[in-house]
């Protein structure tokens, strides 16, 4: 597998308006803030919108987006795999954000974590679960050894289960209708 095509922030900012933006993270983030005009389609729904991307892809370049640019890399190769070409944002929308581009925030969106805060937590609270638990039943201690080598795993592998069952809860998956309402923007 290639390495996913990357579009450094300046030159991105420079070709915004002619680039299809598709933001790959959960619409929780995406709410936190995304590049304007960003479409948000999340990394797991992403096989439901091959046909709107493919379509998107044949009227202009697509521009992948995530906080880092792991998932849109991700997402990137899974698009190639299918024959629909996509180019990766550089850093993400950290990265953006970091050289002070503009981020759209809708008015009344709803605060949700950033997916990696989702996953510290998370992780973290099971490892002190484990360890105090581990107190009484010393088998507990399994736990945060359990999650200790999910993250060796995760960073060795830059991909992220944990990540990928926090996506999966209510305040991280698409309203009703919005998924949809997306994929028929991008199929217009």
């Amino acid at each position: 597998m290639n390495a996913a095509p990357t579009l450094a922030p300046e030159q991105a900012h420079a070709r915004l308006a002619e680039l299809i933006v598709v933001d790959v993270r959960t619409p929780g983030e995406y709410a936190a803030g995304h590049l304007p005009g960003a479409h948000n389609i999340p990394l797991d729904d992403l096989d439901r919108a091959l046909p709107a991307l493919r379509t998107a892809a044949d009227r202009g370049d697509l521009l992948l987006v995530c906080a880092s640019g792991a998932r849109s890399t991700q997402a990137c190769a899974r698009l190639d795999e299918h024959g629909v070409a996509a180019t990766t944002l550089a850093g993400g929308t950290d990265r953006w954000t970091e050289l002070g581009h503009d981020v759209h925030r809708p008015a009344g969106a709803r605060a949700v974590w950033g997916m990696e805060r989702q996953v510290r937590f998370t992780a973290g609270s099971l490892v002190l679960a484990g360890l105090l638990a581990g107190r009484r039943v010393g088998g507990a201690r399994l736990l945060s050894a359990g999650v200790a080598g999910g993250l060796v795993f995760s960073a060795l592998t830059d991909t992220c289960g944990m990540a990928r069952l926090l996506a999966k809860l209510p305040h991280n998956r698409p309203r009703p209708g919005d998924l949809d309402a997306t994929l028929a923007a991008l199929a217009d």
